[in-house]
């Protein structure tokens, strides 16, 4: 049983326990040879106001279960334009954003947030020839919301620190682009670089900018003081598109995507001319441009919660048991 509610629940199990009976009134002011004692109900509704009392009082103590917080760390991909996970300071971009915390209980926790970031990729950093002749890249902004249940391994109202694990549902856009040869930027969907969304090209179809994630990750967080906590962490996003790079499948027809989008789709579908040893050519329509593999992205970095209304720990349980007595409630047994 929860020890925040325990005190609730045995006041609320005396309430019940008290057996009103009612009685027809007779013209005397009797019931039926009883005199009517208005005072016997006294007890009742003593008890009734006194349930009344720590229900409000356990309701404005349990203000103290929400933290307001804010991240700050860095953002990565991994997908088509990508050498695997750990890439290079070049490539890396920070990231920003907000959560509200609830404590359910001492191991559990809710987590609803905004963030917002950037992922990049650069053939031109690979270390795969074949990546570096096709010599494509991208950048987009990542907005995203999520909400996160996060568990604790440790209480960290009686320890300073706890490893802890999150899992949820996220939402976020994104909008991928690049730069031409002559660095003007291009946002890459609407060239259908793939031949995404034309005619003959059944398998290619038009991505949503606006995709659902799976959050998951793991950290460690320390109880700084009775109001603050900070945790270093990471976390993984399992996307449901291969399109955050703008690159998935196979190259199209040549003439199909002149035709359809004009020569910049040309010159941003295959970039192997703009760099030494790259073929001067247009690939062979069905020629692999992507690995075809899920895209991902991650955040990393600090997540620091200032909780609102009461402290933690010890410091919890000694103020709650003061305001207790300053409302005049009962004791807590905590």
């Amino acid at each position: 049983m929860d020890k925040r509610n325990y005190f609730v629940k045995v006041y609320a199990k005396k309430l019940v326990s008290i057996r009103t009976v009612s009685y027809p009134r007779s013209v005397d002011g009797t019931f039926f040879g009883r005199t009517f004692a208005p005072q016997n109900h006294y007890p009742f509704m003593k008890q009734l106001w006194l349930l009344t009392v720590v229900t409000i009082c356990n309701s404005v103590l349990h203000a103290q279960d929400w933290h307001v917080g804010v991240f700050g760390g860095i953002t990565g991909y991994n997908g088509d334009i990508s050498d695997g996970w750990v890439q290079g300071h070049k490539q890396m971009r920070g990231a920003l954003g907000v959560t509200l915390n609830y404590d359910y209980n001492e191991h559990i926790s809710f987590r609803a947030g905004y963030t917002h970031g950037k992922v990049t990729g650069y053939d031109k950093y690979s270390t795969n020839p074949e990546h570096l002749k096709r010599n494509l890249s991208f950048e987009t902004n990542i907005d995203e919301v999520s909400l996160l249940a996060e568990y604790y391994a440790f209480n960290l109202n009686e320890r300073r620190y706890s490893p802890y694990f999150f899992l949820g549902l996220a939402a976020f856009h994104f909008n991928p682009y690049t730069y031409d040869a002559v660095n003007n930027k291009v946002y890459l969907k609407p060239l259908s670089t793939e031949g995404e969304g034309l005619p003959g090209y059944p398998d290619s179809k038009p991505y949503n900018l606006t995709q659902v994630a799976v959050p998951f990750g793991a950290g460690l967080k320390f109880a700084v003081s009775d109001r603050v906590r900070i945790g270093l962490e990471v976390g993984l996003r399992k996307l449901f598109t291969d399109y955050l790079d703008d690159v998935s499948k196979n190259y199209p027809d040549l003439f199909d995507l002149l035709v359809a989008k004009g020569q910049k789709a040309v010159e941003l579908s295959y970039r192997g001319d703009e760099v030494p040893g790259g073929s001067p050519l247009f690939p062979d329509k069905g020629l692999q441009r992507g690995n075809k593999n899920k895209d991902w992205y991650y955040f990393g970095g600090l997540h620091l919660t200032y909780r609102i209304g009461g402290g933690g720990g010890e410091g919890v349980k000694i103020l709650r048991r003061r305001s207790l007595k300053g409302y005049g409630c009962p004791s807590s047994p905590l």
